[in-house]
Order: structure tokens, then sequence, then C-alpha cells
């Protein structure tokens, strides 16, 4: 029952937010949860949240743009440009 209510509670807080802040949300809680049962502790989760909140927020924000994509060049840098 208390996993019902966090999933209830989780979907709301998100609800009214724009896709940068979903998918940063989405991707902190889903690293925390990967990061905190591989390594087993806290700061496992800490590291995963991070890492999952920003990967999350770009990809959030790429939706925020439709028919624009992420592109990488020959030297690595990223760009947005028409899909």
């Amino acid at each position: 029952m208390k996993k019902a209510i966090a999933l209830v509670l989780i979907g709301l807080s998100v609800a009214s937010c724009t896709q940068t802040e979903k998918g940063a949300g989405i991707g902190a809680a889903t690293g925390a949860i990967i990061g905190g049962a591989v390594t087993g502790n806290v700061r496992g989760a800490a590291v995963g949240a991070a890492i999952g909140g920003v990967g999350g927020a770009l990809i959030g924000h790429v939706t925020d743009q439709p028919g624009q994509c992420y592109y990488r060049d020959r030297y690595g840098r990223r760009y947005i440009d028409n899909c």
C-alpha cells in the first residue's frame, strides 16, 4: 500500500511540469533506484540520482522542441538542428 501511495504522489508531483522537469525528475528517481540497488548504499543512490537527473533533463529538453534533434560534430561538440 505504501508503494502505491508513493507512486501516486510522484505522478501528481510531475503532472504540471515542463518536459525538461519531468525528464529530470523521472531520470533522478530511476537513477537513485538503480544506483542504490547496484551499490547497496546511499552514496551510490545519490550518484545515480545526479546522473539520471542530468540525462533525463537533456532528453526532456529535446522533447520540448519538436522537430529538433541533438547531433555531434566530428570534434565531439553537441548541437541542436532540425531532424
